[in-house]
């Protein structure tokens, strides 16, 4: 492994020129505005347009569930129509729900824009990951652990701009933010026109329209990272309550611990995910994260009734730890993301695997901050404990999941692009 550099690892991060670059581009830019709305949207609801909070997190869960509904047929749209045009159009629908945000002033509306909001983002996920394959062949699960550095940059530089307009706190200033926002969704949309198309990848005669809902270890491997996705919420989620209750340490090392969680991603992604190519390292590193996951998140336990130094020496190195384990996670996830759907049908798969996902995602504020925060170091240890049970499976899924997979086709997932975009 050659020598850790930061400067080269950031700059690693850019693609070749061409289809890679593109892609990235519109991703930093699209990140970027969600990176401006993911910690201000909450406040915005109740602070500026004075909903209550319990009016804003229903609102926005009926959204997250009913988006539930939208991946697996979009992803398919993706696969059978054009993932470029599907993802444009996507595109094109969060600018228009992003704007009407700025608009809404009672909960009926919140929840109709949160609906369409939540239904577009997830369909345009599963379609970026099936053009993302089209556009990385071979190297799909490398440029896939790329982008998710480059998301974690953009991300952090939307976080760090919604953080100045939460500083100055008037209705112009967050309605200022939202429209930036939507100008992101155009912004890449701009990039991806300057993209060449692909088209369909021919189906085999033997496949079934549906066959993610019969491809069992799919299935079962949606679940085991449905429930592994779960540690995404402790640094953003739980920590930031558990250090202010529960810890002597400074409530300001809230936003030290996710800038440090955030900057060890970056640096060492494409360093971890370099070492996870195929379907059995996958679940292997699934394995690995389970057991990381478990000391990071007892150590995080533990720094209840620390005098406030030790409680913030135990957390630094707890999230550390974390992030190591997230690194793993996330690695041996996209190894399996693209090792395990047929190429044909990857955005359908991306769909359903988006689906089990959010049912977490729905779920995860009621599991955090009313169980696990409420039982306190019990719930934290337990919850590693369960990290570490599900990280179990992953190897087997893997090897079932491997070994129910067809011969592999001649490449299906590189093709000559036409000569000129549209």
């Amino acid at each position: 492994m050659p020598k850790f550099n930061p400067i080269a690892e950031i700059r690693s991060l850019v693609p070749e020129a061409g289809p890679k670059r593109l892609y990235a581009l519109a991703t930093f830019i699209n990140m970027f505005g969600f990176g401006l709305l993911v910690v201000s949207m909450s406040l915005y609801f109740t602070r500026i347009v004075g909903l209550p909070a319990s009016q804003v997190g229903a609102a926005l869960t009926i959204g997250v569930l009913i988006s539930l509904i939208s991946g697996v047929p979009v992803g398919n749209l993706a696969d059978r129509w054009s993932p470029l045009k599907t993802v444009k159009v996507m595109l094109v629908i969060q600018a228009a729900t992003a704007t009407y945000f700025i608009f809404v002033d009672n909960f009926t509306q919140l929840v109709i824009a949160a609906t369409l909001d939540m239904l577009a983002m997830k369909a345009s996920v599963a379609a970026s990951e099936s053009l993302l394959r089209r556009v990385a062949g071979d190297d799909a699960v490398s440029f896939r652990g790329k982008m998710h550095a480059i998301q974690f940059v953009a991300m952090g530089l939307g976080t760090a701009g919604a953080g100045i307009v939460i500083a100055i706190g008037t209705p112009g200033a967050y309605q200022v933010m939202i429209a930036l926002d939507a100008l992101s969704f155009l912004g890449a949309l701009v990039v991806f026109a300057r993209m060449a198309d692909y088209e369909p990848l021919p189906k085999p005669e033997t496949a079934s329209r549906w066959g993610v809902f019969a491809d069992r270890p799919f299935v079962v491997y949606t679940a085991v990272a449905g429930a592994m996705n779960l540690q995404l919420f402790m640094i953003n989620m739980l920590l930031p309550l558990w250090v202010v209750e529960a810890t002597k340490a400074p409530s300001w090392t809230v936003a030290l611990f996710y800038i440090l969680n955030n900057t060890l991603i970056v640096l060492f992604m494409v360093r971890v995910g370099n070492k996870v190519k195929t379907i059995q390292q996958g679940g292997n590193a699934i394995r690995r994260a389970g057991v990381i996951l478990l000391f990071s998140c007892s150590a995080i336990g533990f720094a209840n009734g620390l005098p406030g130094w030790a409680a913030v020496i135990l957390l630094l190195v707890a999230v550390c730890v974390h992030t190591y384990g997230e690194l793993w996670y996330m690695a041996g996830s996209f190894a399996l993301n693209f090792g395990l759907p047929p190429a044909h049908a990857q955005g359908q798969y991306m769909g359903f695997l988006g689906t089990g996902a959010g049912i977490g995602e729905a779920f995860a504020p009621l599991l955090f901050l009313s169980f696990i925060l409420t039982l306190g170091r019990p719930g934290l240890i337990g919850i590693g404990v369960f990290f570490a049970l599900v990280g179990l499976l992953a190897p087997a899924v893997a090897r079932w999941g491997e070994r129910t997979r067809p011969a592999p086709e001649e490449s299906t997932t590189r093709e000559v692009e036409p000569a000129t975009a549209e």
